[in-house]
């Protein structure tokens, strides 16, 4: 019943900045905890960030002082920030959704997934 739609990828070069977005249709958003993870070709999915009903926020230490996660309760929206872009960036970027509205790094623990957007940066 809950769907998440990731948008807003695409090919950037090294410095620039980029915003993805993820719309979340059904249930009941505003009372969700979001997060963000990535995963590149031939590795493991990583988390990359969370925010909590409060709007609360927690970033993996590589996107620290790079990427801002905010949430749009109204738009039923959350919004990943990317800014001095790497090359090691380059993944497909994810969102998750976490019914209980406890906010966490494990993806294990997040209840709902959406297919995703590429970000591709060159360097």
């Amino acid at each position: 019943q809950v769907q998440l739609v990731e948008s807003g990828g695409g090919l950037v070069q090294a410095g620039d900045t980029l915003r993805v977005s993820c719309v979340a249709s059904g249930g009941t958003f505003n009372m969700y905890a979001m997060g963000w993870f990535r995963q590149a070709p031939g590795k493991e999915r990583e988390f990359v960030a969370t925010i909590s009903t409060g709007s609360s926020t927690f970033y993996a230490d590589s996107v620290k002082g790079r990427f801002i996660i905010t949430r749009d309760n109204a738009k039923r929206t959350v919004y990943l920030q990317m800014t001095s872009l790497k090359s090691e960036d380059t993944a497909l970027y994810s969102c998750a959704a976490e019914k209980a509205g406890i906010p966490s790094l494990y993806e294990f623990e997040y209840d709902y997934w959406g297919q995703g957007t590429q970000v591709t940066v060159s360097s």
